[in-house]
């Protein structure tokens, strides 16, 4: 084969793929944008609803992360999965609970995505985004409460950590364990107290939280 002829077959097999990343392109985009109509017409392309961006993040959890619950549902009704995980193990509903998106939650649970896991649950994203709606229905739906996080905190710590005073308050309706100590002694009371958080100091408190 003559090399002109060469070069032109490598031509025309580049095309494909060189079409598709810019189609995904368009996808990543249009997800980020929050463009569901773009989405829906990138997918009827053949593109897949599990289509993976940067850092293995699929367009669902990026869509969930950033509240486009337009573009959830529509990715949830072309059978996206939502169990799939990052490398770190983070799923859509835990980026839906750490960014406080209730509807994207409630849609996330009710196409079977797990409440309780090894490791990082939603609730504990949640608890450390402070949304106490999330967390109030993550709780509703059996989330375990007191689930300790790898960093040795519960969900109770990591409000008290930030200063959310109605998620912690949220959480303190459930009955938590007010006693457990972080990896270097902390409580839920003593972050509060380091805070210097006097309104999630007092609620604590009157929940028996002592030091």
């Amino acid at each position: 084969m003559l090399p002109r002829q060469l070069v032109v077959l490598a031509l025309f097999s580049f095309i494909p793929s060189f079409a598709g990343s810019q189609s995904l392109e368009k996808l990543l985009k249009a997800v980020e944008t929050g463009d569901a109509m773009e989405v829906g017409l990138q997918l009827d392309r053949g593109l897949d609803a599990n289509a993976v961006g940067p850092e293995g993040v699929t367009i669902l959890m990026m869509a969930a992360r950033l509240g486009h619950e337009a573009v959830v549902a529509l990715l949830l009704q072309r059978r996206a999965a939502v169990e799939q995980r990052t490398a770190k193990g983070d799923t859509a509903l835990m980026m839906a609970s750490i960014g406080g998106h209730l509807g994207i939650t409630k849609r996330l649970l009710a196409a079977g995505a797990q409440i309780n896991r090894p490791g990082w649950t939603p609730l504990h994203y949640s608890a450390f985004g402070g949304n106490p709606e999330v967390v109030r229905l993550l709780l509703e739906r059996g989330a375990d409460k007191d689930a300790v996080a790898p960093n040795g905190y519960t969900a109770l710590m990591l409000a008290a950590l930030n200063g959310y005073s109605a998620a912690a308050k949220a959480i303190l309706y459930e009955d938590p364990d007010l006693q457990h100590k972080g990896p270097a002694g902390e409580s839920a009371l003593s972050l509060a107290r380091k805070r210097g958080d006097a309104e999630l100091i007092e609620l604590l408190r009157r929940a028996g939280a002592v030091e």
